[in-house]
């Protein structure tokens, strides 16, 4: 089973996509912060993350960046309400293999993840 890990600090959007992703056979875990992602992430073997830019304490793109330093060699999918062209280059220049502008087609996420769970490498 594949296993997605969804950060964001909204409680409505981590349940919304916990019964999404639920729903198309993965394995889905929830942090409603960067810091309770990062005090679990011994523990979570992803295969991808899900993180919203606009977190309260560390942002999504500062997590994707700590991971990185770290060896931690992970795809990650940006998602916002808030959108910028300065954002979206932040983001791709940390890494991100996708991002996604809030509200977004689910499709769209279920075609990203499939590309990168099923492929194992990142879209480019």
């Amino acid at each position: 089973m594949r296993t997605i890990a969804v950060v964001d600090d909204n409680p409505s959007m981590l349940q919304g996509l916990n019964r999404l992703l639920s729903a198309y056979g993965f394995r889905v875990l929830t942090f409603a912060s960067a810091e309770s992602f990062l005090e679990a992430d011994a523990e979570c073997e992803a295969d991808c993350l899900l993180l919203d830019v606009h977190l309260r304490g560390i942002s999504g793109i500062e997590l994707q960046r700590q991971l990185i330093s770290s060896g931690r060699d992970v795809p990650v999918i940006i998602m916002t309400a808030i959108d910028s062209e300065a954002i979206r280059q932040e983001a791709f220049d940390a890494g991100c293999t996708d991002f996604l502008k809030k509200p977004f087609l689910s499709k769209l996420l279920i075609d990203a993840l499939d590309r990168i769970t099923h492929e194992g490498s990142p879209v480019p």
